[in-house]
Protein backbone atom coordinates (compact mmCIF):
# COMPACT_ATOMS: atom_id res chain seq x y z
CA UNK A 1 0.00 0.00 0.00
CA UNK A 2 1.11 3.57 -0.79
CA UNK A 3 1.68 6.02 2.66
CA UNK A 4 -0.99 8.14 3.35
CA UNK A 5 -0.49 10.94 5.78
CA UNK A 6 -1.10 10.63 9.16
CA UNK A 7 -4.23 11.54 11.50
CA UNK A 8 -1.78 14.34 12.86
CA UNK A 9 -0.82 15.79 9.85
CA UNK A 10 -4.78 16.37 8.80
CA UNK A 11 -5.56 17.85 11.61
CA UNK A 12 -7.20 21.32 11.71
CA UNK A 13 -7.05 21.00 7.91
CA UNK A 14 -9.55 23.50 5.74
CA UNK A 15 -9.23 22.64 2.01
CA UNK A 16 -10.12 26.20 1.50
CA UNK A 17 -7.25 27.50 3.54
CA UNK A 18 -4.89 24.72 1.61
CA UNK A 19 -1.66 26.24 -0.14
CA UNK A 20 -1.46 24.34 -3.85
CA UNK A 21 2.37 24.71 -4.18
CA UNK A 22 2.71 26.73 -7.69
CA UNK A 23 3.73 25.25 -10.92
CA UNK A 24 7.15 26.34 -11.33
CA UNK A 25 9.53 25.04 -14.53
CA UNK A 26 11.40 21.67 -14.42
CA UNK A 27 14.91 24.12 -14.43
CA UNK A 28 13.72 25.40 -10.54
CA UNK A 29 11.43 22.70 -9.30
CA UNK A 30 11.64 18.87 -10.15
CA UNK A 31 8.54 17.39 -11.25
CA UNK A 32 8.31 14.80 -9.05
CA UNK A 33 9.55 17.23 -5.74
CA UNK A 34 6.31 19.23 -7.46
CA UNK A 35 3.84 16.49 -7.27
CA UNK A 36 5.05 14.79 -3.85
CA UNK A 37 4.01 18.21 -2.08
CA UNK A 38 0.94 18.33 -4.52
CA UNK A 39 -0.25 14.64 -3.36
CA UNK A 40 -0.42 16.03 0.47
CA UNK A 41 -2.55 18.82 -0.54
CA UNK A 42 -4.98 16.55 -2.50
CA UNK A 43 -5.20 13.70 -0.16
CA UNK A 44 -5.73 16.40 3.36
CA UNK A 45 -8.32 17.98 0.68
CA UNK A 46 -10.87 14.13 0.51
CA UNK A 47 -11.40 15.70 4.27
CA UNK A 48 -14.06 17.51 2.51
CA UNK A 49 -13.96 16.53 -1.29
CA UNK A 50 -14.10 18.91 -4.01
CA UNK A 51 -11.93 17.44 -6.74
CA UNK A 52 -14.83 16.58 -9.10
CA UNK A 53 -17.11 18.62 -10.80
CA UNK A 54 -19.70 17.39 -8.72
CA UNK A 55 -18.06 19.08 -5.49
CA UNK A 56 -19.66 16.81 -2.68
CA UNK A 57 -17.82 18.16 -0.26
CA UNK A 58 -17.89 14.83 1.62
CA UNK A 59 -15.31 13.45 3.78
CA UNK A 60 -13.57 10.63 2.01
CA UNK A 61 -11.05 10.00 5.12
CA UNK A 62 -13.73 8.99 6.88
CA UNK A 63 -14.36 5.94 4.43
CA UNK A 64 -16.34 5.90 1.17
CA UNK A 65 -18.74 8.58 0.09
CA UNK A 66 -19.82 11.04 -2.67
CA UNK A 67 -21.32 9.84 -5.77
CA UNK A 68 -18.20 7.99 -6.47
CA UNK A 69 -18.66 6.04 -3.24
CA UNK A 70 -14.88 6.14 -3.08
CA UNK A 71 -12.84 6.31 0.32
CA UNK A 72 -8.91 7.31 0.86
CA UNK A 73 -7.00 4.48 -0.62
CA UNK A 74 -7.13 3.33 -4.35
CA UNK A 75 -7.42 0.53 -6.04
CA UNK A 76 -5.55 -0.86 -9.85
CA UNK A 77 -8.10 -2.69 -11.71
CA UNK A 78 -5.50 -2.58 -14.72
CA UNK A 79 -1.29 -1.86 -15.11
CA UNK A 80 -0.40 -3.15 -18.03
CA UNK A 81 1.46 -1.67 -21.41
CA UNK A 82 -1.17 -1.16 -24.18
CA UNK A 83 -1.46 -0.06 -27.77
CA UNK A 84 -4.84 0.48 -28.68
CA UNK A 85 -4.91 4.45 -27.86
CA UNK A 86 -3.91 7.15 -29.81
CA UNK A 87 -0.77 6.00 -32.32
CA UNK A 88 1.54 8.91 -31.11
CA UNK A 89 1.01 7.73 -27.45
CA UNK A 90 1.79 4.53 -27.48
CA UNK A 91 2.62 1.64 -26.46
CA UNK A 92 1.81 3.22 -23.33
CA UNK A 93 2.13 1.74 -19.80
CA UNK A 94 -1.47 2.13 -18.20
CA UNK A 95 -2.69 2.89 -15.02
CA UNK A 96 -6.39 2.54 -14.33
CA UNK A 97 -7.64 2.97 -10.68
CA UNK A 98 -10.91 1.68 -9.94
CA UNK A 99 -14.12 4.72 -9.59
CA UNK A 100 -15.53 7.18 -11.11
CA UNK A 101 -17.52 10.14 -10.89
CA UNK A 102 -19.59 9.57 -13.89
CA UNK A 103 -22.02 6.53 -14.19
CA UNK A 104 -22.18 6.26 -18.15
CA UNK A 105 -24.57 3.43 -18.84
CA UNK A 106 -22.49 2.47 -21.92
CA UNK A 107 -19.09 2.50 -20.16
CA UNK A 108 -16.79 -0.54 -21.79
CA UNK A 109 -15.15 -1.21 -18.62
CA UNK A 110 -18.55 -0.54 -16.30
CA UNK A 111 -17.92 -2.96 -12.96
CA UNK A 112 -14.27 -1.88 -12.14
CA UNK A 113 -14.92 1.87 -13.31
CA UNK A 114 -17.96 2.22 -11.27
CA UNK A 115 -16.75 0.44 -7.81
CA UNK A 116 -13.60 1.69 -6.25
CA UNK A 117 -13.48 -1.62 -4.29
CA UNK A 118 -13.24 -3.86 -7.54
CA UNK A 119 -8.71 -4.64 -8.21
CA UNK A 120 -5.82 -4.98 -6.12
CA UNK A 121 -4.46 -2.62 -3.37
CA UNK A 122 -1.91 -0.22 -4.74
CA UNK A 123 1.73 -0.73 -3.88
CA UNK A 124 3.07 1.92 -5.34
CA UNK A 125 7.02 0.49 -5.44
CA UNK A 126 6.02 -2.58 -7.17
CA UNK A 127 3.93 -0.41 -10.07
CA UNK A 128 6.12 2.29 -10.70
CA UNK A 129 9.32 -0.51 -10.85
CA UNK A 130 6.48 -2.53 -13.75
CA UNK A 131 6.15 1.33 -16.06
CA UNK A 132 9.92 1.56 -15.68
CA UNK A 133 10.13 -1.76 -17.57
CA UNK A 134 7.95 -1.36 -19.94
CA UNK A 135 9.89 1.92 -20.52
CA UNK A 136 12.66 0.16 -21.23
CA UNK A 137 11.38 -2.49 -23.04
CA UNK A 138 9.44 0.52 -25.50
CA UNK A 139 6.84 2.12 -24.00
CA UNK A 140 6.53 5.82 -25.43
CA UNK A 141 4.20 7.18 -22.53
CA UNK A 142 2.47 6.40 -19.05
CA UNK A 143 -0.92 6.89 -18.50
CA UNK A 144 -3.03 7.05 -15.17
CA UNK A 145 -7.05 6.41 -16.22
CA UNK A 146 -9.70 5.08 -14.29
CA UNK A 147 -12.92 4.76 -14.50
CA UNK A 148 -11.59 8.74 -13.46
CA UNK A 149 -8.07 9.19 -12.45
CA UNK A 150 -9.58 12.24 -10.64
CA UNK A 151 -11.04 10.79 -8.38
CA UNK A 152 -7.99 9.17 -6.73
CA UNK A 153 -5.44 12.11 -7.25
CA UNK A 154 -3.63 12.30 -4.54
CA UNK A 155 -2.19 8.69 -5.82
CA UNK A 156 -2.02 9.93 -8.78
CA UNK A 157 0.10 12.50 -8.11
CA UNK A 158 2.03 10.32 -5.99
CA UNK A 159 2.53 7.83 -8.86
CA UNK A 160 3.91 10.71 -10.58
CA UNK A 161 6.22 11.61 -7.85
CA UNK A 162 7.56 8.20 -8.27
CA UNK A 163 8.51 8.02 -11.41
CA UNK A 164 11.65 9.21 -13.74
CA UNK A 165 11.69 12.63 -14.36
CA UNK A 166 11.90 12.29 -18.10
CA UNK A 167 8.78 10.16 -18.28
CA UNK A 168 6.04 11.65 -21.10
CA UNK A 169 3.08 11.25 -18.94
CA UNK A 170 -0.59 10.95 -19.90
CA UNK A 171 -3.84 12.06 -18.37
CA UNK A 172 -6.59 10.49 -19.73
CA UNK A 173 -9.32 11.54 -18.20
CA UNK A 174 -13.28 12.30 -18.46
CA UNK A 175 -12.52 16.27 -18.65
CA UNK A 176 -15.03 16.17 -15.41
CA UNK A 177 -12.76 17.84 -12.68
CA UNK A 178 -12.71 20.91 -10.25
CA UNK A 179 -11.00 23.79 -10.10
CA UNK A 180 -9.12 22.75 -7.63
CA UNK A 181 -8.19 19.66 -9.56
CA UNK A 182 -6.83 21.61 -12.06
CA UNK A 183 -4.45 23.52 -10.08
CA UNK A 184 -2.98 20.41 -8.27
CA UNK A 185 -2.39 18.99 -11.97
CA UNK A 186 -0.66 22.35 -13.22
CA UNK A 187 2.23 21.80 -15.36
CA UNK A 188 2.64 17.54 -14.41
CA UNK A 189 1.27 16.32 -17.23
CA UNK A 190 2.55 16.48 -20.57
CA UNK A 191 -0.94 15.45 -22.43
CA UNK A 192 -3.80 15.69 -21.62
CA UNK A 193 -6.35 12.99 -23.60
CA UNK A 194 -10.03 13.80 -22.48
CA UNK A 195 -13.52 13.08 -23.39
CA UNK A 196 -16.40 15.01 -25.11
CA UNK A 197 -18.60 12.63 -23.90
CA UNK A 198 -22.02 14.48 -24.79
CA UNK A 199 -23.16 17.40 -26.72
CA UNK A 200 -26.26 18.71 -24.43
CA UNK A 201 -26.80 18.45 -20.77
CA UNK A 202 -30.37 16.87 -21.05
CA UNK A 203 -28.01 13.21 -22.67
CA UNK A 204 -25.35 13.61 -20.27
CA UNK A 205 -27.77 13.37 -17.26
CA UNK A 206 -30.08 10.40 -18.93
CA UNK A 207 -27.25 8.55 -20.24
CA UNK A 208 -24.56 9.48 -17.10
CA UNK A 209 -26.53 10.87 -13.94
CA UNK A 210 -24.65 13.80 -14.73
CA UNK A 211 -25.70 17.50 -14.65
CA UNK A 212 -24.30 20.62 -15.75
CA UNK A 213 -21.75 18.90 -17.77
CA UNK A 214 -21.54 20.90 -20.71
CA UNK A 215 -20.02 24.02 -18.74
CA UNK A 216 -17.73 21.98 -16.55
CA UNK A 217 -16.55 19.53 -19.56
CA UNK A 218 -15.64 22.87 -21.46
CA UNK A 219 -14.19 24.90 -18.94
CA UNK A 220 -11.81 21.97 -18.63
CA UNK A 221 -10.85 21.60 -22.12
CA UNK A 222 -10.10 25.41 -22.37
CA UNK A 223 -7.75 25.12 -19.61
CA UNK A 224 -6.08 22.11 -20.69
CA UNK A 225 -5.17 22.93 -24.05
CA UNK A 226 -3.56 26.13 -22.48
CA UNK A 227 -1.34 24.42 -19.62
CA UNK A 228 -0.70 20.98 -21.87
CA UNK A 229 -0.69 18.75 -25.02
CA UNK A 230 -4.35 18.65 -25.25
CA UNK A 231 -6.14 15.72 -26.99
CA UNK A 232 -10.00 15.37 -27.37
CA UNK A 233 -12.13 12.10 -27.97
CA UNK A 234 -15.53 11.44 -28.79
CA UNK A 235 -17.06 8.15 -29.08
CA UNK A 236 -19.75 8.36 -31.71
CA UNK A 237 -22.83 6.67 -30.23
CA UNK A 238 -25.64 5.11 -32.32
CA UNK A 239 -28.94 7.65 -32.13
CA UNK A 240 -26.61 10.76 -30.83
CA UNK A 241 -24.39 11.81 -34.22
CA UNK A 242 -27.17 14.97 -34.09
CA UNK A 243 -27.84 16.00 -30.88
CA UNK A 244 -23.85 15.00 -29.08
CA UNK A 245 -21.53 14.70 -32.13
CA UNK A 246 -22.64 18.03 -34.24
CA UNK A 247 -22.72 20.61 -31.55
CA UNK A 248 -19.44 18.80 -29.66
CA UNK A 249 -17.56 19.37 -33.32
CA UNK A 250 -19.05 22.96 -33.74
CA UNK A 251 -17.91 24.18 -30.50
CA UNK A 252 -14.62 22.34 -30.54
CA UNK A 253 -14.10 24.02 -34.21
CA UNK A 254 -15.46 27.25 -32.66
CA UNK A 255 -13.10 27.67 -29.69
CA UNK A 256 -10.08 25.16 -29.84
CA UNK A 257 -9.33 25.26 -33.46
CA UNK A 258 -6.82 23.03 -34.58
CA UNK A 259 -6.86 21.10 -31.27
CA UNK A 260 -5.96 16.94 -31.79
CA UNK A 261 -9.10 15.35 -32.46
CA UNK A 262 -9.89 11.31 -32.33
CA UNK A 263 -13.42 10.55 -33.43
CA UNK A 264 -13.96 6.97 -32.69
CA UNK A 265 -16.22 4.79 -33.79
CA UNK A 266 -15.95 1.66 -31.93
CA UNK A 267 -18.73 1.49 -30.02
CA UNK A 268 -19.99 -1.54 -28.65
CA UNK A 269 -23.51 -2.06 -26.47
CA UNK A 270 -21.82 -2.93 -23.09
CA UNK A 271 -22.69 -2.61 -19.16
CA UNK A 272 -26.46 -1.51 -19.11
CA UNK A 273 -26.82 -0.05 -22.60
CA UNK A 274 -29.83 -2.31 -22.83
CA UNK A 275 -31.35 0.51 -20.82
CA UNK A 276 -31.64 2.98 -24.02
CA UNK A 277 -33.33 1.47 -27.07
CA UNK A 278 -30.77 3.54 -29.00
CA UNK A 279 -27.52 2.03 -27.15
CA UNK A 280 -28.38 -1.74 -27.52
CA UNK A 281 -26.52 -2.16 -31.24
CA UNK A 282 -23.60 -0.23 -32.89
CA UNK A 283 -23.17 2.36 -34.97
CA UNK A 284 -24.66 2.30 -38.71
CA UNK A 285 -22.73 3.19 -41.84
CA UNK A 286 -24.70 5.70 -42.49
CA UNK A 287 -24.68 7.22 -39.34
CA UNK A 288 -20.30 6.96 -39.22
CA UNK A 289 -20.48 8.15 -42.36
CA UNK A 290 -22.48 11.09 -40.95
CA UNK A 291 -19.94 11.82 -38.08
CA UNK A 292 -17.19 11.82 -40.71
CA UNK A 293 -18.83 14.50 -42.46
CA UNK A 294 -19.60 16.40 -39.63
CA UNK A 295 -15.84 16.22 -38.45
CA UNK A 296 -15.06 17.05 -42.51
CA UNK A 297 -16.96 20.03 -42.64
CA UNK A 298 -15.91 21.53 -39.54
CA UNK A 299 -11.81 21.26 -40.28
CA UNK A 300 -11.02 19.43 -37.53
CA UNK A 301 -7.83 18.43 -37.03
CA UNK A 302 -8.52 14.36 -37.07
CA UNK A 303 -6.07 11.87 -35.94
CA UNK A 304 -5.89 8.16 -34.87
Amino acid sequence: MIEVASNEQSVGFRPHEARIPPRCGRKSTLRSALARERAKVARAALAQCRLCGHQCGVDRLAGPAGLCHAGAEARVFSAQTEVSDELELIPTFAIALSGCDLRCDFCITGGPSWNPREGAPLRLNPLVERAVAALQKGARTVMILGGEPTVHLPTALEIVAALPEDTKLVWKTNAHGSAQARELLDGLFDVWLADYKFGNDACARRLAKVPDYVRVVRENLLWANGHSELIVRHLVMPGHVGCCWRPVAEWLAAELPGVKVNLRSGFWPAWHSFKHSELRGTVSRIEGDRAWQIARGHGLNLIE
